[in-house]
């Protein structure tokens, strides 16, 4: 199954969760907020929310400073 992350397109085997497809980026589990198809998926729905084919994702990583 196809599915978009940060623009870049993935092959994933489906079914495949948010927690999943992180994983298969490498992504880190903690400071980073996760949106699907422009709607944010809170941290606690990550296991459970599937994707569907063609789905955009976006991965964005919490920066400090100022």
């Amino acid at each position: 199954m196809r599915i978009w992350i940060n623009g870049a397109s993935r092959e994933l085997s489906a079914p495949v969760t948010v927690a999943e497809a992180l994983l298969a980026l490498g992504a880190p589990a903690s400071g980073v907020a996760v949106a699907v198809d422009d709607e944010l998926v809170p941290k606690t729905d990550w296991a459970r929310h599937r994707l569907r084919a063609d789905a955009r994702v976006e991965v964005l990583t919490a920066v400090q400073g100022g």
